[in-house]
């Protein structure tokens, strides 16, 4: 295995500049498409290091659930890990585990007690309108998804305005965008360092029902007045799901809006900074992918080696 292991580790590093340049010079559609997939990726090789040092690094602890054979010297020079890097990995892997069963649990209970709020408004209706008066609005997951909004908030709006807070709520139902926050904040539990590329998608994914909000009004001023109108009423969404005031740079979203129409191009020019960064993120992705492979490989030959028929 060599020190190739604990590469996967650290490699989401390379991941960072384009978390930083993809807003500028991707589509946001495009952007959370590309930073998810690299996180999702580099967050399973995270998961197989640590899975992989905790084998190799307690395999000569007695009680251990391997074949006798790995105490034998030779294997012991072939998986050369201490004691201390088995035990710590499996201490990691268990904060791991503890921390994506928190963040599904947290989920579902947010998810649940949303539903909860609509289950007595009829079925069919688009948007769920609740009689509330603290302004909110937040797209509902499920099958079939919903919109809820308060009245709270339709009442400080005016109608484009309204019109787009629909419409961008639309987009995160059409899109899934709730799947893409999933994925990333379960991969930043997995790897700490991943958490910049969460709060990238997590500003994609807005930008990109801003943008989709703004094509189904065809205004791209109303849509921005839309964003600063909700941000400034809303005094909270719904925690874990794609909110239209959902807390982050709002001023940016704004500025985005009053500007030119993003590129629709899925990967930045290769001559760019965000270029360079994106082939330095898939270089990143690749070699985690070929080290954890290359680990992986490695202890099942040693594992079948010492393992008699």
């Amino acid at each position: 295995m060599g020190v190739f292991v604990f590469l996967p580790l650290i490699l989401p590093l390379t991941a960072l500049p384009i978390a930083r340049l993809a807003e500028q010079h991707l589509h946001p559609r495009a952007a959370a498409r590309l930073l998810t997939g690299f996180s999702a990726a580099m967050a399973v090789c995270s998961a197989l290091c640590l899975g992989l040092l905790g084998v190799v690094g307690t395999a000569q602890i007695p009680g251990n659930p391997l074949p006798d054979g790995w105490s034998d010297p030779e294997v012991r020079r072939m998986v050369p890990f201490h004691v201390e890097v088995g035990s710590a990995a499996i201490a990691v892997l268990l904060v791991v585990v503890v921390a994506v069963v928190r963040t599904l649990a947290v989920r579902l209970r947010v998810v649940s007690r949303a539903r909860r709020a609509v289950r007595h408004l009829p079925p069919g209706s688009d948007p769920a309108v609740l009689p509330d008066d603290t302004p909110y609005a937040y797209a509902l997951p499920g099958s079939p998804g919903r919109i809820v909004v308060s009245t709270g908030m339709l009442v400080h709006l005016a109608e484009g305005e309204r019109d787009a807070l629909l419409a961008h709520e639309r987009a995160h139902l059409a899109h899934r965008h709730h799947r893409y926050l999933l994925a990333t904040r379960l991969a930043a539990c997995v790897n700490p360092f991943l958490r910049p590329v969460h709060r990238a998608v997590a500003y994609s994914t807005e930008r990109w029902a801003d943008e989709e909000a703004a094509g189904a009004v065809g205004d791209r001023r109303v849509t921005a007045r839309a964003v600063a109108r909700a941000a400034l009423v809303a005094h909270h969404a719904a925690p874990g799901l794609a909110a239209f005031a959902a807390p982050g740079p709002v001023p940016r979203r704004v500025a985005a809006l009053l500007g030119p129409v993003p590129p629709g191009r899925a990967w930045p020019p290769a001559h760019s900074p965000a270029g360079l960064a994106a082939m330095v993120a898939a270089a990143g992705t690749a070699a985690s992918a070929l080290s954890a492979l290359n680990a992986a490989v490695a202890l099942l030959l040693v594992l079948k080696a010492v393992t008699p028929l």
